[in-house]
C-alpha cells in the first residue's frame, strides 16, 4: 500500500506539479493539496483523511510553514512533516526543525532527490540532506555545553530515539514504564535545550550514541 502524501504550498502550479512527480513514485500517493495551513486544518476538521507525510510550504499567506508544524506537532504528532523551501537559510532550517520539521529539502530539488528523501522520512522517521545536517549539527554545537552530564540510562534512551518505536515500546525494551521513558525525554529535552524527538535524535546521531 502506498504511503499517503499531502501538499501544503500556495503556489498552485508548484503543488500540481509536486502532486504529479510523487504520483508516479512507486512508494507514494498525493491524496489532495491545500494551499496553506489553515486550508490543510480545515481539510481535517472536515474529516478529509490524515495522510502519512505532509510537504510543507514556508512561506504561505495566512497560515505560514513555521506555524503549521507547530500546530502539527500538538495536534497531529504522527504525521511526518517534510519542509519545502527555495532558499536553504540556516535561520528556516533550525526555526523549523525546533517547531516539529522532520525533514527539509530544497524545492529545486531533482526528482530521484525527493523520492529517496521521501523514502528515507517514512523509514527513519526523519530526513536531512548533507547541508541541511550541517546546519543542524552546527546549531547544536552553538548552543550545548560539553560538560552537560547524560545519564547511562540517557544514553539508551537516545540510542531508540532514531528508531520508529514509539514511547511505549521503547519503554518495553528498557524494562521501564512508559512514563519513565517520557521523563527521560524531558530531562533531556531541558538540559540540551531541545524541543523535539527529531532533536534528540540528530544529537544521538552526532555524538555517537546512536
Amino acid at each position: 500500500m502506498k504511503k499517503t502524501i499531502v501538499v501544503v504550498d500556495d503556489h498552485i502550479l508548484i503543488a500540481k506539479a509536486l502532486q504529479g512527480i510523487i504520483n508516479n513514485f512507486a512508494a507514494f500517493e498525493v491524496i489532495y493539496v491545500c494551499e496553506n495551513g489553515k486550508d490543510l486544518i480545515d481539510k481535517f476538521e472536515s474529516n478529509c483523511k490524515i495522510p502519512d507525510i505532509i510537504l510543507l510550504d514556508i512561506s504561505m499567506p495566512i497560515m505560514d510553514g513555521f506555524e503549521t508544524v507547530s500546530w502539527l506537532k500538538e495536534h497531529k504528532p504522527d504525521i511526518k512533516v517534510m519542509a519545502l523551501s527555495m532558499q536553504g537559510e540556516e535561520k528556516s532550517v533550525i526555526k523549523m526543525v525546533s517547531n516539529g520539521a522532520t525533514s527539509y529539502l530544497l524545492k529545486n530539488a531533482h526528482p530521484a532527490e525527493l523520492e529517496n528523501a521521501l523514502t528515507r522520512l517514512n523509514a527513519n522517521g526523519f530526513f536531512y540532506p548533507d547541508w541541511a545536517s550541517k546546519i543542524i549539527f552546527s546549531s547544536l554545537n552553538k548552543n550545548k555545553d560539553s560538560e552537560i552530564k547524560i545519564s547511562d540510562r540517557e544514553k539508551e534512551f537516545l540510542k531508540y530515539t532514531v528508531t520508529e518505536l514509539n514511547y511505549k515500546e521503547i519503554a518495553d525494551k528498557m524494562f521501564c514504564s512508559p512514563r519513565t521513558v517520557e521523563s527521560y525525554r524531558d530531562q533531556l529535552c531541558e538540559k540540551l535545550e531541545l524541543k523535539t524527538r527529531v532533536g534528540l535524535a540528530v544529537f544521538a546521531i552526532k555524538n555517537g550514541f546512536a
